[in-house]
């Protein structure tokens, strides 16, 4: 048989996936979705079947209209299979709308890197899902390759620049302003440019990072209107003069032509789950990276709109709540009412420390077996996670994804678990079950928004940077201190000098840990933070602090030898999950 007809025979032969559920719906017009949330029919731009974009100059007219609840839904740290955030978000959204109340989630749009490669479609799962499916997980509306187009005209720009050394003195070696692929590709994380002839650039060592890890998406994701978009992409700093003065996109004069690559971008997009409530996928910065959250516009859109908006952030608490509540919520002013924390048995298990899970392969058979002693073993990932969320104010939900593998005695060993710490927990069936199987977790949500919670940052504004990298890695993270290289130190006391030390960090790290080392389960203590590189974001408006190579972390070499995704006979993709 040949390769392709193999393919699509195998993918033809599995059980009911999600694919297969995603296109046996009945999609709503679009523009009653747009409804559902009160935008007015002339900011509702149709973009085909099911999809449209929304014109942020609505955003006016509805801010006259109460402000929903905002609930954020993080987890624990995942194992490498991740726990379902987004199926837990989309599910207690359709189950807060069968409740009564207006409700809309607002997700990350996926990078086509991770789905083509072992991690499937970022759609949802099961009864819990957005849809059209294919359209969110394969272009949607292009948002990614505008962002992917605008970063690499500001790096061609740069080339050119120092190609005529015309202008202001960028000093070649100080570029940093790398380029972007929203692809897995290996072989272009270390590239050299500009070989050839006189007239094909300067010959310099560059490299290729995933779109999703720009400073423009990040941007995107923070930027409250076009003009402010405009004015951050004009602020980001490519590089530094030879006396050490930082070099912008402004400087470069590369800012306008970005955001006019951008204009359709900054608008969110709008869809719908299976149960016809608003979902609004827009931005998709990476979680391990960037800040990990999706568009401050959309939530605008959202919460205006109804009773409920429910957003999602990258990876566990430590993560993407973290940056949520110390970035995105810094930079929009908006404040949450609760958050929700998403566990699995097996991820406790797995932080029990007596089961190895890799990506793309089965769980363990004795993973499978039931053992409350083992959920309890790695209790402590949860309990710690619940005290990253108390250390902002907010006392969370436990949301207990519920898998066909689990047995009762271990959701009960987490409710347990839960109810110890002093704080709600919830089972959720809504992957087989959709709204219906998540009323118990809807429920509590709307008690705990109902109660709120004392919000507060994590650090003020003017503690110096180094210290604020400090009190992220000992108060949410549990190492005992910081090992700042000689070059972050030097790095940051720039930074400080230059009068950005009142801008909140965001560090990368491994997301598979609470540590900087994937292989630390649980919650462990002891070690110490190694941050070997400071970077300005000035136009997201923040400051990165590295403790490892991005290019090299997961989700950049995800790639397998080949992809499970085809066409079949009759035109249509098989495959994505």
């Amino acid at each position: 048989m040949a390769p392709h007809s193999q393919a699509v025979a195998e993918a033809a032969s599995q059980p009911l996936d999600n694919l297969t559920l995603a296109r046996q719906a009945r999609l709503w017009p679009i523009e009653e979705i747009a409804h559902r949330l009160h935008v007015p029919g002339e900011a509702v731009e149709p973009y085909g079947r099911g999809v449209a974009k929304l014109d942020p100059g609505a955003l006016d007219a509805l801010a006259t209209r109460p402000r929903g609840r905002y609930v954020v839904v993080s987890a624990i740290t995942p194992t490498p299979l991740g726990e379902g955030k987004t199926t837990t978000a989309i599910g207690l959204v359709q189950g807060l709308q069968q409740l009564g109340h207006g409700a809309a989630v607002a997700l990350r749009q996926p990078s086509l890197g991770p789905t083509l490669g072992l991690k499937g479609g970022a759609a949802g799962g099961g009864l819990s899902q957005v849809v059209p499916m294919e359209r969110i997980n394969l272009h949607l509306t292009g948002d990614i390759h505008a962002v992917t187009a605008a970063h690499n005209l500001l790096a061609a720009m740069v080339d050119n620049h120092l190609h005529h050394r015309r202008g202001v003195d960028l000093d070649p070696q100080s570029v940093r302003w790398l380029r972007v692929l929203d692809l897995n590709d290996r072989a272009l994380r270390h590239v050299v440019t500009g070989l050839g002839g006189r007239g094909d650039g300067v010959t310099r060592q560059s490299g290729f990072e995933i779109t999703a890890a720009s400073e423009v998406m990040a941007v995107l994701a923070l930027a409250d209107s076009l003009q402010d978009l405009r004015q951050r992409l004009g602020r980001m700093v490519v590089g530094e003069t030879h006396d050490g003065e930082p070099v912008t996109a402004d400087d470069i004069g590369a800012a306008g032509a970005m955001t006019a690559l951008l204009k359709e971008a900054i608008k969110p997009n709008l869809l719908q789950t299976l149960e016809h409530a608003p979902a609004l996928i827009h931005a998709g910065p990476f979680g391990n990276i960037a800040h990990g959250n999706s568009s401050i516009v959309a939530d605008r859109f959202g919460l205006h709109g109804g009773d409920f908006l429910v957003t999602e952030a990258g990876f566990g608490a430590d993560m993407g709540a973290e940056r949520f509540f110390n970035i995105k919520c810094r930079t929009s002013g908006l404040t949450p009412d609760t958050a929700v924390l998403v566990v699995t048995v097996r991820a406790l298990k797995y932080h029990s420390g007596r089961h190895v899970v890799r990506p793309g392969q089965p769980l363990p058979a004795a993973m499978q077996a039931e053992s409350p002693e083992e959920v309890q073993a790695g209790a402590a990932n949860l309990v710690k996670q619940i005290d990253n969320v108390r250390a902002h104010g907010l006392t969370p939900v436990v949301a207990i994804n519920a898998f066909p593998s689990d047995h009762p005695s271990e959701h009960a060993a987490i409710r347990d678990i839960a109810a110890a710490a002093g704080v709600r927990a919830a089972v959720s069936t809504h992957v087989r079950d959709g709204g219906a199987g998540a009323l118990e977790l809807a429920d509590a949500v709307a008690e705990a928004a109902e109660e709120g919670g004392d919000f507060r940052f994590l650090y003020p504004d003017t503690l110096p940077l180094a210290d604020k990298i400090e009190r992220i890695a000992t108060r949410i993270y549990g190492a005992e201190g910081i090992a700042l290289a000689p070059q972050a130190r030097r790095q940051l006391e720039a930074f400080q000098a230059q009068g950005h030390g009142h801008l909140p960090v965001c560090i990368a790290k491994s997301h598979l840990s609470l540590s900087a080392d994937p292989t630390l389960l649980g919650a462990p203590t002891g070690w110490t933070l190694p941050v070997r590189e400071v970077r300005l974001s000035a136009g997201a408006g923040f400051v990165y602090a590295l403790c490892g190579d991005i290019r090299t972390m997961p989700g950049f070499g995800a790639e397998p030898a080949a992809s499970r995704i085809d066409i079949d006979d009759d035109g249509e993709i098989v495959g994505l999950l």
